[in-house]
């Protein structure tokens, strides 16, 4: 099983740079790193929500599944 994270596609999307993501969100820079290259292990739903509401997105837009292949 695999989520993706497709955060620095909706930061490109919405001309957002990681810093100012960051300052809207309430979230170290090395938090939100980790989170956006997938070494987060979990998520607080209260931090996806402000990520999504700083990008006008749905959390859909920003997880992704994929199953492996074996």
């Amino acid at each position: 099983m695999a989520i993706i994270i497709n955060l620095d596609v909706m930061l490109a999307k919405r001309k957002m740079r990681v810093t100012e993501l960051a300052d809207q969100v309430g979230i170290t820079m090395a938090n939100l790193s980790i989170l956006k290259n997938g070494k987060a292990k979990a998520i607080r739903f209260s931090t996806l929500e402000s990520i999504c509401k700083a990008l006008d997105c749905q959390p859909g837009e920003i997880l992704e599944y994929r199953e492996d292949s074996d």
